[in-house]
This record gives C-alpha cells, structure tokens and sequence, in this order.
C-alpha cells in the first residue's frame, strides 16, 4: 500500500490522549457500544435536531405535491382540457418541486454538519479513551471539524441533487413519450457516482475529522485508502448504513428503522465508520499513544519539567555511584581459613549430622559478624566508605548551590 502523506503526527485529539487497547479494534468498538450506550442516545438526539431541517424539508414538499393535486388537473376527465397539456404535467410538477425544495438541502447539511462533527469527535474520543466524555468535546469537534464535514457533505447533496433531477427528467421523457435512452444513462451514471463518490467523500470525511493535513494530501490519501481496504471498505460501508436499510424495507421494518434512528441510528452509523477508519489509520501510521505518565508530564510547566529532569539525573547518579561502591571491599570480611573443616552430609546422614551442620553454622556467622565488629574502624574501610559519603552528600543537597562541585553521571568518580 502507498505511504499516507502528512498525517504522521498530525492526530486530532487536543483534549485527549490516545490509550493502548487490550483488545482488537472491533472488539473495543463493541465494548464502547455496550458501556457508553446511554451517552450515545444522548448525542445521537443532539445530532437529530441538527437534521430537522432537512427532514421538513422533505415533508414540506410531500405536502406542497398533495396540495398541488387538489388544483392541477392530473386527470384527462376533469374539465374541457386539451388532452396535449396533461401529458406529463404531473412529471413536470414534480421537477419544478424538486428543483426548489431539493436546492434547500444545501443549507440543511451545512446546519447537519454542525451536529455530524461535534458528535463525530466525541465518539473518536469514546473509541480512543475507552469511554471517557464530556459535552464540551461536542463544541471543541464543531470548532476543529466543521469544514472537514460541510465540504464532503455538500459535495454529496450535489449528487443527490443531481440524481432526483436526473430522475424526473428520465419520468418526463417516459410519460411523454420521448427517447428515455439517454435519461436513463445519464441515470445510471449518476447512481453509480452517488456510490463511488460516495464512499470516497466517507474516507475524505474520516481523515479530514481525524487528522489536520493539506487539502492535496486528504484528497490523495481518501484514495490509497479506498485501493488499500476495497473489500472491507464496501463491506463496511453496506453495515454502516444498516439504518438505511432498515427504513428502505417498508413496512414493519421501516417503521423499527425510523425507531432506530431517532434513538441511537446517527450514532451507530458514526461510531462504526469511524471505528474502521480507525482501524484502518492504525494499519498504515505508527500512533502515537502516550502512557499516563507522559500524559501527565505534558501539562506541567518548563520549571516542574526542569526540575523533576535534575532530579532524575541525581537520582541516576546515585545508582551509578550504588553500583560503583563494592561490598567485598566496604565493610570487613572474614578471611578464608583453610584447616577449618566442616561436616559434609552424604547420601545417608541422621538427626544428629544434620545438628551438627547447623551448630557450625551458626558458629561461622557468630565468627563473620565477630569479625566485621572488631575490623570495622580499619582505616582502609572508613576511608574507602567516607569517599563514597561524601559523594552522596553533594548529590542530595540543594542543587541551586552553585559553589559546591555539581555532580553527575560523566564526574562521579572522578
């Protein structure tokens, strides 16, 4: 797979930090699923009033066609009408409708989009802080991902646009009697760039949201992507919109799907796109994910890092000087005395043998420990312990004294 350019580094996630999962990505996606479920509902609800634009939208203009019924005259035997004018009015009707109420779509997904990334960054730190969330994520993603949301989202209502235009003039030309040959090409063209495009401007949408990077490489890496996961990127994208399939089923179905997206669809269709997204990110660019300590280190001023760094070099520097320091030659130890013999336990021995073992065991430390007391003042001792006491000393004091000889891991011994 080709590199993905510019976005090593370059993570969105300015009031989080990225934590090491312990299980595999779909996995955590379920676990976040289960754990912050009532959290999902929450923002999904947020979400969908951001859509009531558009969903008025679509029912003003079924209301605006029905109304229209009542006035035009669909049928031939109504009135004195010349049969010529009602040959595809109702077509036209459509099309005249579409073109005003359609065009409006654009400023609904401009309003959407405010919603779509504020919630598209409070579920990327759901999926990479196992949980963790607060509200004010919500305004801190609509300030850092709106563009990289509007911009893929209008140029989608453009297709769609196009594809009910595309559609009513392929209905006209059917109802009058014309060569649909070419509406219905042109149809079959633009439904097949609604799905191409459509998964392209999904992958531009997943990086723009997920990384700050320049527009020609967001533009490039939405392509390696596709080209790098196309199975799972077409698979994932047909389960992504399982609430769609849901409402398009009719019926029962439909009815369970309008059900579903009022309460968590929005939520799930996001928190599982992004979650392959994310999978697909870890494949391909090294993460950067920081342990708690250097989370914790991140927000202490330069003076506490300086600080804590010059006791770090101290605190190594008594482990250089702890390992410098011989223990055969700092305190006194009881010469080896060869004529000395003692009890070996062979293969078979008593109760007695084994008593006898100990006894001189104990005789021996009673010896070694006689021996440190009366040797231990030997010069060659206190001087060799009182050179490394004094090192110590000069570590442990306060290293703001500048007239004391500082110590570190390059002088200590010398």
């Amino acid at each position: 797979m080709a590199e993905l350019n510019g976005m090593q580094g370059n993570e969105i996630a300015d009031d989080f930090k990225r934590k090491n999962i312990s299980q595999g990505r779909w996995s955590e996606a379920w676990s976040v699923f289960k754990a912050s479920f009532w959290k999902l509902i929450a923002l999904n609800l947020i979400v969908l009033i951001t859509f009531a634009p558009g969903i008025a939208i679509v029912y003003v203009r079924a209301a605006y066609i029905t109304s229209i019924g009542g006035i035009y005259p669909f049928n031939a035997t109504v009135g004195n009408y010349p049969p010529d004018i009602l040959i595809g009015l109702a077509e036209r009707v459509n099309l005249s409708a579409d073109i005003l109420f359609y065009a409006l779509f654009f400023i609904a997904g401009l309003i959407a989009s405010v919603g779509i990334s504020g919630a598209t960054y409070c579920i990327r730190k759901l999926i990479q802080t196992h949980g963790e969330f607060h509200f004010k994520s919500f305004f801190h993603g609509i300030k850092v991902g709106y563009l990289s949301t509007a911009v893929p989202v209008t140029a989608f209502i453009l297709l769609i646009y196009s594809t009910f235009l595309i559609g009513d003039w392929m209905a006209i030309a059917r109802a009058t009697g014309e060569n649909v040959a070419g509406a219905i090409t042109a149809y079959v063209f633009i439904v097949i760039a609604d799905v191409v495009c459509g998964i392209y401007l999904a992958w531009v949408f997943a990086i723009g949201v997920s990384y700050r990077v320049k527009l020609k490489y967001l533009l490039r890496n939405a392509f390696v992507l596709i080209f790098g996961t196309p199975l799972q990127t077409v698979f994932m994208c047909g389960f992504t919109l399982l609430p769609v399939w849901l409402m398009m089923g009719g019926g029962f179905w439909q009815i369970i799907g309008m059900i579903f997206f009022v309460f968590i669809g929005f939520s799930f269709m996001l928190l599982s796109w992004m979650s392959f997204a994310q999978w697909a990110f870890d494949l391909y660019i090294a993460p950067a994910v920081q342990t708690e300590k250097e989370t914790a280190r991140a927000k202490k001023s330069e003076k506490e890092l300086a600080e804590e760094k010059a006791a770090e070099d101290r605190q190594r520097a008594l482990e250089l000087l702890a390992a410098g320091k011989s223990e055969l030659i700092s305190h006194p130890i009881l010469p080896i005395n060869r004529e000395e013999k003692f009890v070996v336990l062979g293969k078979t021995y008593t109760r007695a043998n084994i008593s006898g073992a100990a006894d001189e065991r104990r005789k021996l430390s009673e010896s070694i420990s006689a021996y440190e007391r009366e040797h231990e003042n030997d010069s060659v001792y206190v001087e060799y312990n009182k050179m490394f006491a004094d090192r110590e000393k000069a570590l442990v004091e306060n290293p703001k004294d500048k007239k004391k000889k500082k110590i570190s891991a390059d002088n200590l011994l010398k």
